[in-house]
């Protein structure tokens, strides 16, 4: 199950909750004030990967 990044619209809050990929978000409430209903944060990420055109060194020649 992935996690999912919300944030309350009554208090501005930012918290995660872990939810299957296809559940709605009714019945979330934020854990800060318990106001029902939270709206789903797209979160950026990150990806370390090797730069374009950068030789591999296996030992081979």
């Amino acid at each position: 199950m992935p996690i999912y990044e919300y944030q309350c619209a009554a208090c501005a809050s930012k918290f995660e909750a872990l939810q299957r990929i296809n559940a709605d978000n009714q019945d979330l409430i934020c854990p800060i004030c318990g106001a029902p209903e939270p709206t789903k944060v797209f979160s950026r990420f990150a990806s370390l990967g090797v730069e374009k055109g950068a030789a591999c060194e296996t030992g081979s020649t």
